[in-house]
């Protein structure tokens, strides 16, 4: 066995916030913005040194995930501060948030094939036409609220 593998981890030291970029697949600049918008928290050592509890790399697995999937850095942090004691999330948790997050991923699924659906229609046609293309204006929706301009 190497000297590297018979070396025991010391899974309550603190992370460095290279180490936590490191291991996040992060870059240190997005570890501080995650402090900074409060999703994460660190302290300082005496030397004023960041440090990280070790759980901050599933909070940080989590962000990523829910930005993926398109949840905002505001809703994101209202979710992780309504966890017991701001604990990190457990697998109920996630279970919990990425379930409506699901219906938010097929609402924008629907979306996008709707939109993929109809570009070759509205390519085809060559329109453009704000009045009648029904990509850019599908049932005239922009003649209904008022006259004039209504794209301003």
């Amino acid at each position: 066995m190497s000297e590297a593998c018979s070396e025991k981890i010391d899974i309550k030291r603190p992370l460095t916030v290279g180490e936590v970029a490191s291991r996040s697949g992060c870059s240190v600049s997005a570890i501080h913005f995650y402090e900074r918008e409060g999703l994460i928290e660190s302290w300082r050592t005496s030397g004023n040194q960041r440090r990280f509890a070790r759980d901050v790399l599933r909070r940080i697995a989590i962000i990523r995930v829910a930005q993926q999937a398109g949840v905002s850095i505001a809703e994101l942090r209202a979710v992780l501060r309504s966890l017991p004691n701001g604990r990190t999330p457990t697998q109920a948790d996630w279970e919990k948030l990425s379930a409506g997050w699901r219906d938010r991923l097929d609402e924008r699924i629907t979306a996008l094939t709707n939109l993929r659906d109809g570009l070759a229609d509205c390519i085809g046609c060559g329109c453009l036409s704000v009045r009648q293309c029904p990509l850019r204006n599908k049932g005239d929706h922009l003649g209904r609220g008022r006259p004039g301009a209504a794209l301003l």
